[in-house]
This record gives structure tokens, sequence and C-alpha cells, in this order.
């Protein structure tokens, strides 16, 4: 009863919707469909109101139940709910429906095919009913083979590097690929898959040009109309490889002291945003034409877009919980290259090493037909939040120099000229009198007192 309290307090939500005691069946079917056709939910029947929730209750819980039953019944296909429970709140009897996340069908009421997006069940395009349609199939679309596609399209180069890497006999390449979904027999032999092009391909895009990585770097924060760009194609090995050192080339670096030597410091974890750039593209939606995973470089963050909606069960909120891949071939097969692991244990390694670069947490959003994360740097980083980790300090574009007296100060409270001399003794007074400037400059520091009594604390 609790949690059905919090719920009507929340608000409607893709997995959760209110609808009156004397909703017709039309108003409920197409409420059931569409949750299905997501990730699944609830339905509070005996509640009226779209944001603010307006308890109505039921005159027939009992009836009310059947009358779930017997819609869900009607859905196409007939949809196998749990028994609604009958819960009482302030006195008004509720019918808490339950929607399971399915990840092999799709369905709809008398024709209506829907999904849900924010707090409305809406129609879905005839583009996302055949993407959809893919991605609950046995295989799904990345199984698919593209007409005319022949082994002559393979790179036998790529393919016998991942044999050598998995110890596979040489002469048992084409039925390892074959087990591994990448060939299919047809009546012309075996054949390459949609997932066998993508990885092992000679020139994927000839089948899939929506399959690359578009790359652009601004100097700013927001989109510029001319930024810096560039475009990947080839495998998606390759893809991921390009569109990495493109970012690490295009990234500031911080510098700092290690074991006597001067080492440079990315602006972002590099295992990071390559498990980003992976996650990307295994689980992109391959089957939606005109549009590419995007990359961008933002002065403060990194915003990665993949095509496609969250699959199966997933949703934002399970997101670091729950497995489902929508390209399970594409994933496995990466995976055994070396490249990241398979969803939900990617992403909870990224969460990981940003908490430990003393950075944001990766932020996740969906759109109706895109998914997004973005990684904030240190340019997001609040100042009273200031780290002692030279490395994280590092990142913030500060020299060792600067590095190590914010770490005197963290331990020391003060720092003064002729102590900041002490710490750099080859460094000349004019060059240490910059470094000052630079960090009151950023507002990491203070200036107190005048001419020789001044020194310097932290903000």
């Amino acid at each position: 009863m609790m949690q059905v309290r919090e719920w009507i307090e929340q608000g409607q939500s893709p997995t959760l919707v209110f609808l009156p005691g004397n909703s017709s069946a039309r108003r409920l079917g197409e409420a059931l469909a569409a949750m299905a056709n997501t990730h699944g939910g609830h339905i509070l029947l005996g509640v009226r109101g779209r944001r603010r929730a307006q308890l109505e209750g039921l005159e027939d819980a009992e009836a009310g139940l059947l009358f779930v039953l017997e819609v869900a019944a009607q859905c196409v296909p007939p949809m196998d709910l749990p028994d609604p429970e009958i819960t009482s709140i302030d006195g008004q009897a509720l019918l808490v429906v339950s929607v399971p996340a399915t990840a092999r069908q799709v369905y709809h009421w008398r024709g209506r095919y829907l999904y849900r997006a924010q707090d409305k069940s809406l129609p879905l395009s005839g583009i996302e009913l055949r993407s959809l349609l893919l991605e609950r199939s046995p295989n799904g679309f990345e199984a698919l083979v593209p007409e005319g596609a022949s082994l002559k399209d393979l790179s036998m180069g790529q393919v016998k590097a991942y044999y050598e890497q998995m110890a596979q006999d040489p002469d048992e390449q084409l039925e390892f690929l074959q087990t591994r979904g990448c060939l299919v027999e047809t009546e012309q032999g075996l054949v390459p898959t949609h997932a066998g092009l993508l990885l092992f391909g000679r020139a994927p895009q000839d089948w899939l040009p929506q399959a690359q990585i578009l790359l652009s770097q601004h100097d700013g924060i927001t989109p510029e109309e001319d930024p810096l760009r560039e475009q990947v194609g080839g495998s998606l090995a390759e893809q991921i490889q390009e569109a990495l050192a493109f970012l690490q080339k295009h990234m500031r670096r911080g510098r700092m002291l290690v074991d006597g030597e001067r080492v440079q410091v990315p602006e972002y974890p590099l295992p990071v945003i390559r498990e980003a750039l992976v996650n990307a593209v295994v689980h992109r939606d391959y089957s939606l034409t005109g549009d590419s995973i995007r990359v961008a470089l933002f002065q403060n963050r990194i915003e990665v877009h993949s095509p496609g909606r969250l699959p199966g069960p997933i949703t934002v909120d399970n997101l670091l919980q729950e497995r489902f891949a929508r390209n399970a071939v594409i994933a496995r097969i990466l995976a055994e290259l070396g490249f990241g692991e398979q969803l939900g244990h990617g992403l909870r390694r990224m969460v990981s090493l940003m908490e430990e670069a003393h950075l944001p947490e990766p932020d996740l959003s969906e759109l109706r037909a895109s998914f997004s994360l973005t990684l904030y740097g240190p340019k997001e980083m609040a100042l009273e939040s200031t780290p002692t980790d030279p490395r994280a300090l590092a990142r913030l574009g500060l020299n060792e120099r600067q590095v190590q007296a914010l770490i005197y100060l963290n331990e020391q409270g003060s720092i003064t000229s002729r102590e900041y001399q002490e710490l750099c003794p080859q460094v000349s007074a004019e060059t240490l009198r910059r470094d000052f400037v630079d960090l009151l400059s950023r507002g990491m520091i203070l200036k107190v007192g005048e001419r020789r009594a001044t020194y310097y604390i932290l903000r």
C-alpha cells in the first residue's frame, strides 16, 4: 500500500498509468498494449488525472478484476497478465495491474500499435513498428542477410585475427563464424548476416550506410554551426578505435609528476570513453536508417547519441541492474575481441571509474527514437568539492606545480609565495606568480593580506 501511495504522488510516467474506474475497453486495451510494447509497468484502475491524481475508487473491484483480464485476452496476441491486486487507499478500492516487460512479443489493440512516452500512449510510426518487430523477433535485425552479400564482402584478415584470438582451428573458420551467428546457410551457400558484415566486412557501409559514427568537436558548451567534424566507418572495431583516437586527440590534458617523470592526464578517464563508444556501437538499432551514432565533444562534456530506444525490458531506471542485448551476436564478439562488456556491467564500471576520477556520474536519457549518454568533465566540478587527488586536479588543466600547491594547501591550510618557491626551487618567481593568478581566476584559492603579509587559502 505504501508503494501505491508513492506512485499516486509521483504521477504518471512511461511505466505508470492512471485510469478511472469507468474506463472503456479501448482505453484500457491501448494502455496495456502501449506498456507491453515499451518497458512494462503498472496501471492503477480507479485513479483519475494525468499528473495530479484524484482517487475515485471502484464500485465493484471484483468486477473490475474480471474486466481487466477480459481486455488483456482481447489484445493481439492475448496478454497473459498476473492477477490484478485489489488494494484500498483512504477507503477507496483500487486495482493494481502489473504489465510485465516483454522481450519477444509486439502487441496491438484492434490494429493500433502504441508505446509509452513520458505520461502518454502514442502510436508507433511505420519505421518504429518495423524496428520493434525486428528487435523482438527470435534473432533480430543482426541475423538478417542483405540481398547480394557474399563471403567476398568479408575481410579475411579481420576474420583470421579473430580466430587467432579465440584459438580456433584455421581450417574451421567458416563453421565457427556460422555458430557465432555471422554466417547463415542459403541456397547460394554460406553468406554473411548483418552482424557478420558489421564485425568483419570490408565495407559494411555499402550495405548499412547508417552504421557509422559522426564525430564533432565544439570549442564552447553549445553546438557550433561549423565544428570540427570527422566521419568514421569501417568495421565496428575500427569505428571504436578511430572514434577513441579522435577524442583523445582533441580533449584537454593536464600534467603531473609521477616518480619524477612528467606525464599527461586526460580530461576524461580513457576506459570510460572507450566503454561509452562500445555501448553505443553494441546496442544501437541498426535497422533505423537516416541516422548514425553521434559523438560530440564540448568544453565541459561528451555527448554520445545512439539511434534506437532502450531494448526489451531495459529502462533508464534499471539500466545498471538489468541485462538485455538488442544485438547479442555483436555484443558477444566485440567482448571476445576485448571491447568492453555486455550491457549493465560496462555501465557499472563507467560509474565506478567516473567516481574514482572525482567526476559526475554519467547522465542517461531516452528520447523517442534514441538513447543518449553524457559524460561531464572537470569543468562541471563544483569548486567546493575540489578534490585533493593529484590526477583529478591535473584533469582540471592544472600544471604539476599548481597540483602540488593545492595539495599543500589542503594539508597546511595556507601557502605563501616563499613556501611555494621552496616547493618549486628551480622555477622563477614570475612563473609562480602566474600560477597563483591562474588559480585565483579559476576561483580555487583566495588571496589574504597585502604585500609581504600576503598568503593564499583554499576557496
